[in-house]
């Protein structure tokens, strides 16, 4: 089958060929298993601006602290992610905008996110307080992990509520880091 693929992309030219790799090198989307998003979700609640109180560390926010997430929505009902952080070892602020879709229906909290063209991942909220205020989101497997606030700090005790969920689903969360927000 692999070949048969390359074949097509050879015959169709260059810029097929770019299309078929990305397609047959594109991971469904998932979440982790156990974990179940939350449903019913208000996506106008969801939209403004998150601070992030922990994650787990990956090369995308490497040596970032006062990262914040602010969620809009794009003219083609898509939603507008924009990431900034503080590069705390070259004193820079760096800025990422990328897209998020739902998954399904979009009162289930499954999106998919891109901040690079047709490459997307999961963007599972699993836990969130009625009031929109705190959040636990979870990537597409149990190395992607973010508690987030409509505040630089969260409560002790939904701190420990989202901590809990999150080792009964099989994560380390002694490897979170807690982002600091002093900017």
């Amino acid at each position: 089958m692999k070949a048969n693929k390359w074949y097509l992309a050879l015959a169709l030219g260059a810029g097929a060929a770019a299309i078929a790799i990305t397609i047959s090198g594109c991971k469904a989307v998932s979440i982790p298993k156990g974990a179940k998003a939350v449903q019913p979700f208000d996506k106008d609640k969801y939209l403004g601006k998150w601070y992030e109180i922990a994650r787990f560390d990956f090369r995308f926010e490497k040596h970032l602290d006062n990262v914040s997430a602010t969620y809009s929505l794009n003219e083609d009902s898509s939603i507008r992610v924009d990431n900034r952080g503080h590069d705390y070892t070259n004193n820079k602020w760096k800025e990422s905008i990328g897209k998020a879709k739902f998954v399904g229906d979009a009162d289930i909290a499954r999106l998919k996110v891109s901040f690079f063209g047709p490459f997307y991942a999961g963007y599972n909220v699993i836990a969130i307080d009625d009031d929109y205020q705190y959040a636990l989101v979870a990537g597409n497997n149990l190395n992607y992990l973010w508690i987030l606030s409509r505040k630089k700090t969260i409560p002790v005790n939904v701190k420990n509520i989202y901590l809990k969920k999150a080792k009964e689903l099989g994560y380390d969360t002694d490897k979170l880091i807690w982002t600091k927000h002093d900017k």
